[in-house]
């Protein structure tokens, strides 16, 4: 169509023949010229006018129409235009887009990798791709004997049911696209996981549902076969007790696998595992160095191993063996830490008292050899005398029986007798505390006289010894306990005898009983050679003694004090030994008034 702009019209064209005038217009001047009558008839055109009008580019012109009156009253419009430069190659190419017929729609559908089917309402499936029955293996001969529905497994049947009714066939408005995931039985019987998508449209006359689906059968494969190694994997860490973690360089947060959550105790809702936050649970005695590590591995770019202790919200101590390592770019940087953590808590326990066990077995074993060797000292000594003193006077050596040099040698016999009676008595009562048959007899017994007997008994060794035995804080003569009467002049009996006997010439022993009010305090203490300091521990075990076989200089079997403490705890009391070498020894001893009701049961 035209355009037609309109200005001032002339009153009147005047000169030489009109048309001929027109004619010598027609030049090629680029310009698209037009003359046309009162009656709408075109009396003129160039041949710029006749091109654009043949070719249909007409509609895309603007003309500009003068009003024009020749000299004889007859009246014309006069149009011009430029006319629209060459089109350019690309316009040229531009191509309409339109519907594309229903024939390219199924060959495109054919040449897809997806699977495409259309159902009807009644559930029969009207048309299937070429991929349908690559993938399935039904023709169209078969689809003709069986529904959609009957293409899913069993199992998953209902689900899909309930999806299809959801999709409202006999709603008049569209349903939105659905998305599931189902297993499809194909024609050998396999099955093969697809995904679907399902879409009826809007005022579908047809009521016809449109589906798409597509072969996810090998992500599933691979997402179940990933899923069992996870599950292998956290079931192989919790029981290796060992966790597996991963920090990224300049992040907070700290990956972390499930068992590392319950190795330290924590639970996964309420914790987020960062750098602050697990230092925090790291033993305060550790964590400096594990900060060091961790640095170190970061600048120093090396692997390391370490083990620490954390200290779990409920107090318990455990110990980690930590092993990492470093993640690297191409370019060697470093952009990651990773590795394990292990519990080692069971494992380092066990071999605590493995090696405590070792030692203890050790010192046992070098404690016995040690006391075999005593023994046959001990032992040859009071029988060589009593052997060699009965000789002599059976033989009458020195003359009749009546000689008083034999009451020397009845001494010598009597005294050898009664020492190898006190080492044999030693072994007999350690053997029976050991084997659980030492019973004891409770009774009211008075405690101060039972200390003075004691101190009446050693009154001959300290003479000998040239030792002072003192009680001067033996203050309440009615003071009364309930214990076993013997066990407790052997304790005091036993505690006087090495003060006497490790004390020098010219020492002093001190004994004296203070009451408390749960119990009574029993301190004897000496000025003699001491204990070193690495031997205190030890002392109290069986056979134990201070000084070795070789070098030592007291008689004795080295049971003393373990009897002593055995049957200070039997009686449900305490033993104490506090000792400074070349200065002295304190021994205190803690009773209950009523040691019936604080003695361990058996």
């Amino acid at each position: 169509m035209f355009s037609l702009t309109r200005k001032k019209c002339p009153d009147s064209l005047s000169g030489p023949n009109s048309e001929s005038a027109f004619a010598r217009e027609d030049r090629e001047d680029g310009v698209a010229r037009v003359v046309i009558s009162e009656d709408g008839a075109i009396v003129f055109s160039n041949a710029m006018f006749r091109a654009l009008a043949g070719d249909g580019s007409m509609d895309s012109i603007n003309f500009q129409f003068d009003p024009l009156t020749t000299s004889e009253g007859t009246r014309y419009l006069v149009g011009s235009a430029v006319a629209a430069p060459e089109k350019s190659p690309a316009r040229k190419n531009e191509r309409v887009l339109r519907a594309l017929p229903a024939s390219d729609f199924q060959t495109l559908a054919d040449l897809s990798e997806d699977i495409m089917l259309v159902v009807d309402e009644s559930g029969a499936i009207r048309s299937i791709n070429n991929a349908f029955t690559k993938i399935f293996g039904y023709g169209e001969n078969d689809l003709a004997k069986i529904d959609f529905l009957d293409l899913f497994d069993n199992e998953d049947k209902p689900y899909i049911r309930n999806t299809i009714r959801s999709m409202g066939i006999d709603e008049a408005e569209a349903t939105p696209v659905m998305d599931f995931q189902a297993r499809i039985v194909t024609k050998t019987g396999a099955k093969r996981w697809i995904e679907w998508r399902q879409h009826r449209p809007k005022n579908s006359k047809s009521e016809l549902m449109y589906c798409v689906g597509r072969d996810i059968t090998a992500i599933r494969e691979q997402q179940n076969a990933l899923s069992r190694r996870e599950k292998q994997l956290t079931q192989a860490e919790s029981i290796g007790r060992m966790g597996h973690w991963n920090w990224t360089l300049g992040q907070d947060d700290i990956e972390w696998s499930e068992e590392l959550y319950n190795i330290f105790g924590i639970e996964k809702k309420s914790f987020r595992p960062t750098l602050e936050t697990m230092s925090r649970l790291v033993h305060k005695g550790d964590r400096e160095r594990v900060n060091h590590s961790f640095q170190r591995a970061t600048i120093g770019q090396t692997n390391y191993e370490m083990e620490f202790r954390v200290t779990r919200p409920d107090g318990e101590v455990r110990f980690i063996r930590c092993e990492g390592r470093c993640a690297r770019e191409a370019d060697g940087e470093v952009t990651a830490l990773y590795g394990i953590m292990q519990d080692m808590t069971e494992r380092i326990l066990y071999e605590r008292e493995l090696k405590e066990s070792k030692g203890e077995v050790e010192r046992a074993y070098a404690a016995k050899t040690q006391f075999l060797a005593n023994m046959s000292h001990e032992l040859r000594t009071p029988l060589n005398a009593i052997i060699g003193f009965s000789e002599m006077m059976h033989r009458q050596l020195l003359g009749p029986i009546g000689t008083p040099k034999y009451l020397e040698y009845i001494q010598g016999i009597r005294e050898s007798g009664e020492h190898l009676l006190d080492l044999i008595s030693d072994i007999l009562d350690m053997s029976k505390i050991e084997a659980g048959k030492y019973e004891l007899a409770f009774e009211e017994v008075n405690v101060t006289k039972t200390i003075r007997l004691a101190m009446h008994m050693m009154e001959s060794r300290s003479s000998d010894a040239s030792v002072k035995i003192k009680a001067e804080k033996l203050l309440n003569d009615n003071l009364h306990i309930i214990a076993d009467r013997r066990a407790l002049l052997q304790v005091v009996l036993n505690i006087l005898s090495n003060a006497v006997k490790f004390t020098l010439k010219g020492g002093q022993v001190n004994i004296e009983c203070t009451e408390r009010k749960d119990f009574i305090t029993i301190k004897i203490s000496d000025n003699g050679i001491g204990i070193p300091a690495n031997k205190l521990a030890n002392i109290t075990n069986p056979f134990e003694q201070v000084s070795s076989h070789y070098t030592r200089d007291h008689e004795g079997t080295g049971l003393g004090l373990s009897i002593t403490k055995e049957l200070v705890e039997m009686h449900g009391g305490t033993l104490l030994i506090d000792s400074t070498l070349d200065i002295g020894t304190t021994v205190t001893v803690r009773l209950p008034y009523d040691a019936s009701l604080k003695a361990p049961k058996k």
